[in-house]
């Protein structure tokens, strides 16, 4: 993937497949997290801004920051996978740039090498202002996946 906005959508099982993977995620519905738009390769995890989810000085906590990240990093993979696999983070480095803030988050996970086993992705977040329409990179990493058979039902 060269890392550029994919303009074309995943196709409509794909999507299916990963709207229905992300649904099962109690974090995520938890965290009031939601998938914005799914691409080949490239996933975005929306998180509004809310007490449950900052931590004491007011800022987005690392760890929702985090969880973000890894999963839009996740399903990014995931959209390149065969049916019947799944996904499952190997390891992820994060490095959080700058107090996060704004009306929301936005995590964008980017397959950056997709292998049969392996894949890596980029991780991005944004801090977002929705009146002002400013977009500020707050954390970045890396992340390695692997593809791992669904277990039979």
């Amino acid at each position: 993937m060269d890392g550029q906005p994919q303009s074309e959508p995943a196709s409509p099982e794909t999507r299916a497949r990963i709207r229905a993977s992300f649904d099962r995620q109690g974090l995520m519905s938890h965290l009031g997290a939601r998938i914005t738009h799914i691409a080949p390769g490239r996933v975005h995890i929306v998180l509004p801004s809310r007490p449950e989810v900052t931590q004491q000085h007011g800022y987005f906590h690392a760890g929702a920051t985090s969880a973000i990240a890894d999963t839009a990093g996740g399903y990014a993979a995931f959209t390149l996978f065969p049916e019947n696999t799944e996904v499952l983070t190997v390891e992820y480095k994060i490095n959080l740039l700058a107090p996060a803030v704004g009306d929301h988050l936005e995590a964008v996970g980017t397959v950056l090498k997709a292998g049969r086993t392996l894949t890596v992705c980029r991780l991005e977040v944004f801090g977002v202002q929705d009146g002002e329409g400013s977009r500020k990179l707050v954390a970045n990493g890396q992340q390695t996946l692997i593809r791992v058979n669904s277990p039979e039902q």
